[in-house]
């Protein structure tokens, strides 16, 4: 934490205090949620950054990959405070992971594949994701905030509208690996997942619809480009 304080300026540009700018998202987060686990979350949501920290001479200060750093610091850090390692530390870690997540679809035209993608991987999460991130929206350009969480708004019901629409959240493919193996009289094998994951990947982004028949044609057309046998009837 201590590395994350102080401001660095090179050319004229600095970059925010990161420790008071986490103090200020722990704030934000308390005042939204009672949960403890995502107080941590917001504690730890930006612990990657002075691993990650460059300056661009075209762009500035930038700290990119640092949510994914932060993601495999968790572990370690609640290992060495001696906190749960169980689903506690998976959740903090996974907050962690996604924080950015949500604040980059309001820099961009928000898609229904983009919000489904976010609903999948963050499952039941996503109601605390959204509370981290707009915790996270600090500055003191009050103008920029205004911005910032009226285009949050707007990501907000999207990802209501898809989810009522798409019922995204904690969703499975609707053929499972063990379908796919009894189809094509298959073992665990690579080729399992190469089918299982190219019919998630094509609902996410909307190629197919979400049911069985769908997934069904799609399954049997990739079987094809992996000399799979035809499947049983």
């Amino acid at each position: 934490m201590c590395d994350l304080s102080g401001v660095e300026i090179i050319e004229g540009k600095g970059h925010k205090d990161n420790f008071y700018h986490t103090l200020q998202v722990i704030d934000n987060t308390a005042a939204k949620s009672e949960n403890i686990w995502l107080r941590w979350a917001a504690l730890l949501h930006d612990i990657g950054k002075p691993a990650t920290k460059k300056f661009d001479e075209g762009h500035g200060w930038t700290f990119h990959g640092h949510e994914t750093v932060g993601e495999r610091m968790t572990p370690k850090i609640f290992r060495q405070l001696k906190l749960p390692m169980n689903e506690h530390m998976k959740y903090v870690a996974k907050l962690v992971a996604l924080h950015l997540r949500p604040i980059s679809l309001t820099k961009e035209d928000i898609t229904d594949s983009a919000m489904r993608r976010l609903l999948f991987d963050a499952g039941e999460e996503i109601d605390d994701l959204m509370i981290l991130c707009e915790s996270d929206i600090t500055s003191k350009n009050r103008v920029k905030v205004k911005r910032y969480l009226e285009n949050f708004e707007i990501v907000k019901q999207r990802l209501k509208e898809v989810e009522e629409s798409d019922k995204i959240r904690n969703w499975q493919p609707p053929i499972s690996g063990d379908e796919i193996m009894q189809i094509f009289n298959l073992t665990p094998s690579r080729e399992v997942g190469v089918l299982k994951t190219a019919i998630r990947e094509a609902i996410l982004d909307g190629v197919i619809p979400n049911n069985y028949e769908a997934a069904y044609e799609l399954l049997v057309e990739k079987a094809k480009e992996l000399n799979l046998k035809t499947p049983n009837p």
